[in-house]
């Protein structure tokens, strides 16, 4: 009896696996264009017109803000007025342990803060860039609130919290600040500057929920 091995089974080639590839990395600029002008994949027909509707409300709104100008009276009679003030106010509470330049700062500080951190807010955590292009309108209107007062640190002509004018007590904010950074022969021009500012981000803002509005109407998120 022969001592034969059986034949050798012939060999099956294993196919080698592919290596994994990661998936390309977002470009940075799309990145921030889809940050700030994406939208949410359940916004319904009726939202996005009442949205438009909304945004066209503003800018009547932008429209009467811009032909009145820095009238102060005009301002002051604003709705919008009532919502900065209180936090105009708590501004000087909460700056107050930092000296008194910054209290008095903190006023201006903070009314304008307010509405730029919703806009941060609504980009970064909620991914609304058309509710974070209506808080960034608030923040331009809200400059835009201070500008009389800026203007008139020299005259101290405009009504106060109290109803008494700036005259009639110690002065107010943009008296004080000015004075003291040595600009107070220039409030005129820094009011102006501030109305124009705000009203550029205004603008700027109304532009940029269009834009989020049309994308999404037009089918590009």
């Amino acid at each position: 009896m022969s001592n034969t091995s059986p034949p050798a089974s012939p060999r099956v080639p294993v196919a080698r696996r592919a290596p994994l590839r990661r998936p390309p990395e977002p470009r940075r600029g799309s990145a921030w264009r889809e940050l700030l002008l994406g939208w949410p994949a359940d916004v319904s027909r009726p939202g996005l017109v009442a949205r438009a509707l909304f945004l066209s409300l503003l800018a009547l709104w932008t429209a009467r803000f811009l032909r009145h100008g820095m009238d102060g009276e005009a301002l002051m009679g604003s709705f919008l007025h009532l919502v900065n003030l209180p936090f105009h106010e708590a501004g000087h509470v909460l700056l107050s342990p930092f000296g008194r330049f910054l209290t008095v700062l903190g006023g201006s500080l903070l009314q304008v803060a307010v509405p730029l951190a919703c806009a941060a807010t609504f980009v970064r955590k909620t991914r609304d860039p058309f509710a974070a292009s209506v808080a960034t309108w608030w923040a331009g209107q809200s400059l835009m609130d201070l500008a009389p007062y800026v203007a008139d640190a020299r005259a101290l002509r405009l009504p106060l919290l109290g109803g008494r004018s700036g005259a009639e007590v110690e002065g107010h904010d943009w008296e004080h600040l000015l004075t003291t950074l040595g600009l107070l022969d220039h409030d005129v021009a820094l009011g102006r500057l501030a109305f124009a500012t705000g009203a550029l981000v205004m603008s700027a803002s109304l532009a940029w929920g269009a834009v989020v509005l049309w994308r999404k109407r037009s089918g590009t998120d």
